[in-house]
């Protein structure tokens, strides 16, 4: 156990430094969107750019590792809005609620981490679950979110299509997984950056993971700040449990179940699929909830709480997954 948190420690504190360095005043608030900005533009898919330049195209498009954590996360897009939907939690927050549910911090938190604990190898499943979020949970969850204002100016199929579109359109425009194409073009071609560049991107990259964690502490404070109504826990509790333990028991269950059927399913990449669904909700879905007009404060206490707590159960459950190893890879 010691040995986990000698990993994780590191990461989680960087997060609280960003939390109290926003607080109190020493990163003021107009300066959190362009670290945010930076992260997100150009430290992040450099980091992303050289893991796809690095590693096998087929890890990083594994369908039994998508089809896996993509029925997952389905699942648990469908259980939450079941359980939270009512008349205090309309469809838009409870689409919002949903995504940060079954949407894990994988680009800001879990690529350096998951790489840092299990090595290199871990960033082909890591990549597959980046995509599979970005295309497809998230974008059904914030066509779901944007169905009732589509409803309201365009009914019936041209309403659905519309959220379609403006979800599809938000996901494009996302430089993530341009960075992960480009890289994969350049795992596929053998081609690498020109020296100089090769050395700018690097640089960057390796910016990426404390800056990145140091933003989402930043974020998540900023997010605080800008709630528009007090929540109870009863509101936002729940949904960070279903997060931290039902989203990874949901991965591994799924996972052992397509290995017992022979899907091509390794163990090693069902121990960073289970660990990458452990990890807390992803911090830029509180940006999201603000621009969508949704209830900013409930998503924002969800990836705080989430956050507050996977210190100890995304640990836990490393150091149970070191203990009792998933057994040789399929």
């Amino acid at each position: 156990m010691s040995a986990i948190l000698a990993v994780t420690l590191p990461f989680f504190a960087l997060v609280l430094c960003g939390y109290v360095a926003a607080r109190q005043g020493l990163l003021a608030e107009t300066a959190i969107p362009g670290l945010n900005g930076f992260v997100l533009f150009f430290a992040l898919p450099c980091l992303l750019f050289r893991f796809g330049m690095n590693t096998p195209v087929l890890q990083l498009l594994n369908p039994t590792v998508l089809g896996v954590y993509l029925a997952a996360a389905l699942l648990i897009v469908g259980l939450c809005i079941a359980l939270t939907l009512s008349p205090r939690v309309q469809l838009k927050d409870a689409a919002f609620g949903a995504l940060v549910a079954a949407f894990p911090n994988t680009g800001f938190m879990g690529v350096p981490l998951l790489v840092a604990l299990l090595g290199p190898a871990a960033a082909g499943p890591v990549i597959c679950t980046i995509l599979a979020d970005l295309f497809v949970t998230s974008s059904l969850c914030i066509a779901l979110a944007r169905a009732h204002d589509a409803v309201a100016g365009a009914p019936g199929r041209s309403a659905a299509r519309l959220a379609a579109t403006q979800a599809l359109r938000g996901a494009l425009s996302n430089p993530l997984p341009w960075a992960i194409a480009l890289g994969a073009l350049a795992s596929a071609t053998g081609l690498r950056p020109p020296g100089p560049l090769d050395r700018v991107i690097q640089m960057l990259a390796d910016a990426a993971s404390p800056v990145a964690l140091f933003t989402i502490g930043a974020v998540l404070w900023r997010a605080g700040q800008h709630a528009h109504s007090r929540t109870p826990p009863t509101l936002y509790l729940p949904v960070a449990a279903l997060k931290l333990l039902l989203h990874p028991a949901l991965v591994l269950g799924l996972g052992l179940a397509a290995q017992r059927l022979g899907a091509g399913l390794g163990s090693f990449e069902l121990t960073v699929l289970t660990l990458a669904a452990a990890l807390p909700s992803a911090s830029n879905v509180s940006l999201l909830a603000e621009r969508y007009g949704a209830d900013n404060g409930r998503i924002a206490r969800i990836i705080l709480a989430s956050t507050s707590l996977a210190f100890l159960s995304f640990s836990g459950l490393a150091w149970w997954l070191q203990a009792h190893p998933l057994g040789p890879a399929v």
